[in-house]
């Protein structure tokens, strides 16, 4: 099986040793997406719900950039810095996902990169 790196500048670049996204066969594997503007880099938003807002936008852009969707979403993990946030989150994240509801998981972590509250990553078919 053939492994394809996916870019696209709709969504921020890595800022490490890694993809966007992965093609694997039918299968997309997105990276983490945190709450960053694609042209400055700079974080967006100062709590959680805005920076969700954010990380579905960016996550968004992976996926289309993959020829893929939301609606194409099999399963989610949600990170947080604190699960106090999770209705918040899970608010912005249900208006995303309309009524395609993939599997997810959603933990709280200790801290995220760049100290942001949310993190969502996602595996979709192709």
């Amino acid at each position: 099986m053939t492994l394809e790196p996916v870019h696209t500048d709709a969504a921020p670049a890595a800022i490490g040793p890694y993809s966007q996204a992965v093609k694997a066969g039918d299968l997309l594997f997105c990276s983490g997406q945190i709450p960053l503007d694609p042209k400055t880099m700079e974080i967006v938003g100062d709590d959680a719900a805005s920076q969700c807002e954010q990380v579905m936008v960016n996550l968004r852009s992976v996926l289309e950039g993959a020829g893929a969707g939301l609606d194409r979403v099999a399963r989610t993990t949600i990170f947080l810095a604190s699960m106090g946030d999770f209705a918040a989150v899970n608010e912005v994240y249900a208006r995303h996902f309309k009524d395609h509801k993939p599997a997810r998981a959603c933990v709280a972590v200790k801290e995220l990169p760049k100290a942001v509250l949310v993190e969502i990553d996602c595996i979709a078919a192709l």
